[in-house]
């Protein structure tokens, strides 16, 4: 290695060195206490018993009611995202940056005040009802329900499916899909074996960044669900503040970690098999 080469890996190693602070304070550091009191009781000794609890009754309920919130927000995002999506490239705006701004413009307003926005459209006497007693329809009692939950968290994670689609479809190259068409493919039949397969990379990233996110919610639960319906998020939010038992907080976190890190080598495998398939 010359001098010149020794310089620059040395700058490279002190200009990274801000972001391994970070990473060690505000990730590996949190997740050492984390798996500490996960492991531990009161008394600091050794036990499993904090993470098998998630196989209990109440908790099993709380995951299995967690996980089809978690899949149909992430159903519905995936139903909402292409069709805006591929709207977007037919009229041209797909690279205009007002679009993008137009996708993350909700992201830039406080994620309680969005939500307390929902609950004064969704509540009995809220902005919902009163159209519909206006337009002469039979008011709906949507608040403190599952589908509640399920519209705040649908518009909530929304953006984290729309974006990796959208990046994902406006790199795919025009000509491919002129090509299938000067083939005799219909619209749906170019979506099904150009458009699709080539997306499966950013259908793949949204699916984690909406599905993992919205199973372990826990504020949209407590505000358009009244409290009366709970997600694991819930039980968790509760174990490290109403109970403040940490170590069976910590437990059930850990619970669910080890099932993002068992889905991992899954999505990452099928990423990389989109890259290759186009099925014609």
């Amino acid at each position: 290695m010359n001098e010149s080469e020794g310089r620059s890996s040395s700058r490279r190693t002190w200009l990274s060195g801000p972001y391994i602070l970070w990473i060690a304070v505000f990730t590996i550091l949190p997740l050492i206490v984390i798996f500490k009191y996960s492991l531990t009781d009161n008394a600091g000794s050794f036990t499993l018993d904090n993470i098998s609890a998630v196989f209990s009754p109440i908790n099993m309920k709380a995951i299995w009611f967690s996980f089809k919130i978690a899949f149909g927000c992430t159903f519905f995002c995936i139903l909402l995202s292409y069709p805006m999506v591929l709207a977007m490239k037919h009229l041209g705006l797909g690279k205009k940056s007002f679009s993008l701004f137009i996708i993350i413009l909700p992201m830039w307003m406080n994620f309680i005040l969005r939500i307390l926005a929902w609950q004064m459209i969704l509540s009995n006497n809220g902005l919902l009802n009163l159209l519909l007693t206006s337009l002469g329809f039979e008011p709906v009692r949507i608040a403190n329900t599952s589908a509640a939950i399920m519209i705040g968290v649908v518009y909530d994670y929304l953006p984290y499916m729309l974006l990796p689609i959208y990046m994902a479809i406006m790199e795919i190259n025009e000509d491919l899909i002129e090509a299938a068409k000067d083939l005799g493919a219909s619209g749906f039949t170019v979506f099904r074996k150009v458009i699709l397969p080539l997306s499966v990379p950013g259908l793949l990233s949204g699916t984690v960044m909406v599905f993992v996110p919205s199973m372990t919610s826990f504020v949209v639960s407590d505000i358009l669900g009244g409290g009366k319906l709970q997600l694991i998020g819930n039980i968790i939010e509760q174990d490290f503040t109403a109970g403040n038992n940490w170590h069976m907080g910590s437990g059930l976190s850990v619970a669910l970690m080890i099932f993002i890190l068992i889905s991992m080598p899954f999505t990452a495998k099928h990423e990389d098999q989109g890259h290759e398939s186009v099925i014609w």
